[in-house]
C-alpha cells in the first residue's frame, strides 16, 4: 500500500529521532516534507532512491553533516529546502545538475568554504535562491551573464562575506526581493541598480554593509515594499518612498535635510524609522494622520527642531514605539498621545520640552518604557483623578528634570509588572511585525528597544532591553521626602537610581527585598539613620552608592559590601567600619550613656538638657558649656534619626 505512496506530508508535527531512512522504500513518492519537527543526524543515503522526487522539504529540524552529493542524481527536483538546520561542510557542485530546480534555500546552517555562485546562474529554471546566514564566502565571475541565465524573482545572500554588489543582478528584468544585509560590501551602490526590475522589486535590503555615496531624492521601483539601507555610510537627502511602502528604515547613516511632505502620501507604512542622522527641520505635521497603521515611529538622534505633532488624533491607532530622543523639540507632549492606546515605549528624552509630568500618560494600559530624562520637565507630579497608573511599565527614567514635591509613591502601587520577576530570560522587550509583502512573501521584523540609560554609575547604550529587566531612574530632580517602603515591592528591579535630589528619612530595609537587583544610587541627597543590614541579601548588588548624605553607624559588613570601595560612603561623617579609615570602635566609646537617652525620650527632654549644659557654661565658663551643649545635640540629633529609622521599620514590618 505504502510502495505506491506520492505524497508524504508530516511538516509540524513535533516528530523527534533519528531522520528516518526507511523513507527510501518510498521510491514512488515525488512530494516530501517533513519540515519544522525535530529529526536529528544526517540525511540518509536511502532517499537517493526516490529518483521522481519534485519536492524536497526539510526546514526547521536538527538534521546535520554534510549536503549529501547523491542530490544531483535527483534531476525532477524543484523545489529543495534545507533552511534552519546543523547542515556543514561546502555546497556541492553536484546541485547545479538538477536544471529543473526552481527554487533552493540553504539559509540558516553552518555551511562554510568559497563557493561560486556562477554554478547557479546556468540552472535556466532557478528563481528562488536562498545561501544566507551560514559561514560561506561567494564569489562571482564578472563579464556579461548571457540571456540563457536564471531569470531570479529571490536573491537571499545575508552574512555571506561578500565585497562587492553581486553583478549577475544588473540582468535581472524579475527580480522581486533583493536582501544582500550583513556583508562587506563597500563603496557606492552601482548606478545600474537602480534601473534594475523597476516594475517587479516589492524588498530591497542592503543594510549592515560600508555602502557610500547617495541615494536617489526618489526611490524608482514603483511597486516597492520594503526599503532597508540601515547602518552604512550614506549621504544627501531622504529618497522619497512610492505610496506602496509598509517598511522604510534608512537608520544611521549620514542623510540629511528635511522630512518632506511627500512621506504622507505611503498608503499604509507600517514602521518608518530615520534615527541616527543628521536630519533636520521641522516634524511634517501630516505624520501624525500615518498613526492609525504606523506600528514604529523613530526620529531619535536627529536635529529636528519645533514642536512634536499630533499623534493618535483618534482611538483607532496601532501605534507601538515613538522615539523622538536626542532632537531639539520644544514645547509640550501632545494629549493626543492617551489615543495611542496601544503604545509600549514613549521615548522623548534630551530635548527642549517643558511641561509638567503628563500623568494622563497613566491611562495607557501598555506602556513598558516611559523615557522622559534630560528636559525641562518640572512640578509635582501629582496623583490623576483616575487612571490606570502604567501597569505595564519596566523602564522609567525621568531623570535630570525640574521635578519637585514627594517621590511619586502613589504610582508605585500600580506597577504590577515590576513586582514579579519573568521566568524567561531570553525574551526582550520588542514589537513583532509581520509584513505582508506580496501574495508570495511575508516579513517577519522584531524591533528590540533601544535605549541610552544610567545604571552601574555609567551612561549606557542598550540596544536590546531583557523582558526580565526593570529600571527605575528619578535622579537629578528636586524630589523631597522619604524614599517610600513601596519600593521594596518592586521585586524584578535590576537598578534603582534616586540621586542628587534633596530626599530625607532613612533608607528603607524593604529594599533588602529587591534580590534581584543590580545597581542602586541613592547618592546626593539629605538620608540620615544606618545602612539597613538588610541590604546584604542583594547578592547582585554590583554598584552602590550612598556617598553624600547624613548617614550613621556601621557599614554592612562581608557579602557584596566587601567589593565595594571608599567613594561608595564618603561624604557622611557619621559612617564608620571598612572600607572607610573611621573604625566602628572609637564610635561606641565615645557615644553618650544608652540610659540617659532612653530616659528622656521626647523632645521637651531634650531641650531640658540641653539648657542645664548651657546653665554650665554660663556659671564656669560660657565656651566650655557652649561646647559641651554642642557635642550633645549633635549625638542626640543622630540618636533621634536613629530611633525614629528603627520605629519606622517597625511599622513597615508589621504593615508586610
Amino acid at each position: 500500500m505504502l510502495d505506491s505512496l506520492d505524497i508524504l506530508a508530516v511538516d509540524s508535527c513535533d516528530f523527534s529521532g533519528p531522520f528516518p531512512s526507511s523513507l527510501g522504500k518510498l521510491n514512488k513518492l515525488t512530494y516530501l516534507n517533513l519540515g519544522v519537527n525535530n529529526f536529528s543526524g544526517q540525511i540518509p543515503s536511502s532517499l537517493q532512491n526516490l529518483t521522481h522526487l519534485t519536492v524536497l522539504d526539510l526546514h526547521d529540524n536538527q538534521i546535520c553533516g554534510p549536503i549529501p552529493s547523491w542530490l544531483g542524481n535527483l534531476t525532477h527536483l524543484k523545489f529543495l529546502e534545507f533552511s534552519y538546520n546543523q547542515l556543514h561542510g561546502l555546497v556541492p557542485q553536484s546541485l547545479s545538475n538538477l536544471m529543473d530546480l526552481e527554487t533552493l534555500y540553504l539559509k540558516t546552517n553552518k555551511l562554510n568554504g568559497t563557493l561560486e555562485v556562477d554554478m547557479f546562474l546556468s540552472m535556466k529554471s532557478l528563481s528562488y535562491l536562498n545561501l544566507g546566514e551560514n559561514n560561506l564566502s561567494l564569489l562571482f565571475r564578472k563579464g556579461n551573464i548571457n540571456a540563457t541565465s536564471s531569470k531570479f524573482k529571490y536573491v537571499g545572500f545575508k552574512s555571506c562575506n561578500l565585497h562587492e554588489f553581486p553583478y549577475f543582478i544588473r540582468h535581472q528584468t524579475e527580480l522581486e526581493w533583493l536582501s544582500i544585509p550583513d556583508n562587506k560590501i563597500c563603496c557606492e551602490i552601482p548606478k545600474w541598480m537602480w534601473n534594475t526590475s523597476i516594475d517587479t522589486l516589492v524588498a530591497f535590503n542592503i543594510a549592515d554593509n560600508f555602502l557610500k555615496g547617495y541615494l536617489p531624492a526618489v526611490i524608482p521601483w514603483v511597486n516597492l515594499r520594503l526599503f532597508r539601507v540601515s547602518f552604512n555610510m550614506l549621504r544627501g537627502t531622504l529618497p522619497v518612498p512610492p505610496p506602496s511602502v509598509v517598511y522604510y528604515n534608512v537608520s544611521n547613516n549620514l542623510l540629511s535635510g528635511e522630512v518632506s511632505d511627500m512621506f504622507c502620501n505611503m498608503s499604509s507604512p507600517y514602521s518608518l524609522d530615520l534615527s541616527d542622522n543628521t536630519l533636520d527641520g521641522k516634524i511634517p505635521e501630516c505624520l501624525g494622520n500615518l498613526s492609525s497603521t504606523l506600528y514604529i515611529l523613530s526620529l531619535r538622534n536627529n536635529s529636528f527642531h519645533g514642536f512634536i505633532p499630533e499623534i493618535c488624533s483618534n482611538n483607532e491607532s496601532t501605534m507601538r514605539i515613538i522615539d523622538v530622543s536626542y532632537n531639539k523639540l520644544q514645547g509640550k507632549l501632545p494629549r493626543s498621545l492617551s489615543n495611542c492606546k496601544m503604545l509600549q515605549g514613549i521615548v522623548v528624552s534630551n530635548n527642549q520640552l517643558s511641561d509638567v509630568f503628563p500623568s494622563w500618560l497613566g491611562s495607557l494600559p501598555f506602556l513598558k518604557l516611559l523615557i522622559l530624562q534630560h528636559n525641562g520637565f518640572y512640578g509635582v507630579i501629582e496623583k490623576p483623578e483616575s487612571y490606570i497608573g502604567f501597569p505595564k511599565l519596566q523602564v522609567l527614567d525621568i531623570s535630570f528634570n525640574n521635578f519637585t514635591g514627594e517621590l511619586p509613591s502613589h504610582y508605585v502601587s500600580s506597577w504590577n509588572v515590576m513586582k514579579a520577576i519573568d521566568p524567561d530570560p531570553f525574551m526582550y522587550l520588542s514589537v513583532l511585525l509581520n509584513i505582508t509583502i506580496s501574495n508570495t512573501y511575508r516579513y517577519e521584523v522584531v524591533t528590540r528597544y533601544a535605549i541610552r540609560i544610567t545604571t552601574k554609575g555609567v551612561n549606557r547604550y542598550y540596544g536590546a532591553i531583557q523582558a526580565i529587566f526593570a529600571f527605575i531612574d528619578m535622579s537629578s530632580n528636586k524630589f523631597e521626602g522619604e524614599i517610600s517602603i513601596l519600593f521594596g515591592n518592586l521585586m524584578s528591579l535590576h537598578s534603582l537610581n534616586l540621586s542628587n535630589n534633596m530626599l530625607t528619612g532613612c533608607i528603607p530595609s524593604s529594599l533588602g527585598n529587591l534580590t534581584e537587583l543590580e545597581s542602586l544610587d541613592l547618592s546626593q541627597n539629605n538620608l540620615s539613620g544606618e545602612i539597613p543590614q538588610q541590604l546584604k541579601q542583594l547578592g547582585f548588588l554590583g554598584s552602590f552608592n550612598v556617598s553624600h548624605n547624613m548617614l550613621t553607624g556601621p557599614i554592612p559588613q562581608g557579602k557584596q559590601f566587601s567589593a565595594f570601595d571608599s567613594s561608595s560612603f564618603e561624604g557622611n561623617p557619621g559612617l564608620c567600619g571598612d572600607p572607610l579609615s573611621k573604625k566602628c570602635g572609637d564610635l561606641e566609646t565615645s557615644s553618650p550613656p544608652p540610659s540617659v537617652f532612653e530616659e528622656n525620650d521626647d523632645s521637651e527632654s531634650v531641650f531640658k538638657l540641653d539648657w542645664k549644659f548651657v546653665l554650665i557654661g554660663y556659671i564656669s565658663g560660657l565656651v566650655v558649656g557652649v561646647v559641651l551643649a554642642d557635642i550633645v545635640i549633635i549625638r542626640r540629633h543622630g540618636w533621634l534619626v536613629k530611633m525614629q529609622c528603627k520605629r519606622r521599620r517597625r511599622r513597615s514590618y508589621s504593615r508586610n
